[in-house]
């Protein structure tokens, strides 16, 4: 099963260097969620190959414009594009009001249906639950209302063997039982034990999506033990004292949070315009926790 990140942008404010605003595609099995929207989104999904009438989920962090001003441009080209599904939108309320004044005033009129959920930045909540999949929002420390979105997979079923399933000629009807640990029993009252045709389930994988934020504590519990923490890394640490003027973090307090919290992987981003090498901010944030990587536009990443 596919669970897996596309950035498409991973600058601050200022786009540089070819780095563009932030924003993310989710692949999760097949089912795409794009995760913020700056300026430039609709035209970075082409570069890299996404139909952006595939995407059925919208996750807005915060109002800071290098995280939603690609928004209204996008869900135009939706409509353009005859886009008939509905997609559904998670944002901070005043969200809504932006976005129905841009198309009153253009005098647009979505041909699909957007449905609004407001997040709250006050405290965590599961804003969004299926059978294999569930998201939850929590509080961000920055300097307007901002949070966070963790996507938890749900329990997988259990691997089958088939190498002995061929050579008992079990019907193909009955594999999905054996999967969620059915027994099957023949029509000659023979007993397979689902136990000795598969293997134990994969463990369920998990990320995290921490945006603009100052590194502290109140966030901490709802990522723990996330495989991969997105995080971002606006600064070196010789600049904390702007970081916390401008309620960033810095790569070294991205690293620590990524060790504090037991996450697998560190994947790093936001990165200030101020630098064109990225290396030291690497560096840095491996000198406290050495699963770190840079992330880079175009690039996939598996949770």
């Amino acid at each position: 099963m596919r669970f897996e990140v596309l950035i498409l942008g991973n600058s601050s404010a200022t786009p540089m260097y070819e780095r563009h605003p932030s924003s993310q595609v989710l692949n999760f099995n097949e089912q795409l969620f794009l995760i913020d929207c700056g300026e430039g989104t609709q035209m970075q999904l082409f570069r890299y190959g996404i139909k952006s009438n595939k995407i059925s989920h919208i996750f807005i962090s915060h109002l800071h414009g290098d995280h939603y001003l690609g928004l209204v441009g996008l869900l135009s080209s939706m409509n353009l594009s005859g886009r008939k599904n509905e997609l559904h939108l998670y944002a901070p309320l005043a969200l809504k009001e932006i976005l129905y004044m841009q198309f009153k005033h253009s005098d647009t009129v979505l041909r699909y249906d957007l449905i609004f959920h407001s997040t709250n930045a006050e405290e965590p909540g599961i804003i969004l639950q299926t059978k294999m999949l569930t998201v939850t929002t929590f509080p961000l420390k920055h300097r307007i209302p901002t949070t966070g979105f963790r996507f938890d997979e749900g329990k997988r079923s259990a691997s089958l063997i088939r190498e002995r399933i061929e050579k008992l000629k079990i019907p193909t009807v009955v594999l999905s039982q054996l999967k969620r640990g059915i027994d099957y029993t023949d029509t000659n009252g023979k007993l397979y034990k689902a136990s000795e045709l598969t293997l134990p389930a994969p463990r369920s994988r998990s990320y995290a999506y921490c945006s603009d934020t100052r590194a502290f504590e109140s966030y901490v519990s709802v990522i723990r033990d996330v495989d991969l923490l997105y995080h971002e890394t606006t600064f070196l640490h010789e600049m904390v004292e702007r970081a916390k003027e401008t309620f960033h973090s810095t790569s070294l307090e991205a690293a620590e949070v990524a060790l504090q919290v037991g996450a697998s992987k560190l994947l790093m981003g936001h990165y200030s315009a101020r630098y064109r090498d990225l290396t030291p901010l690497l560096t840095e944030a491996k000198s406290k926790f050495s699963d770190a990587q840079l992330s880079e536009e175009g690039k996939w990443y598996l949770v």
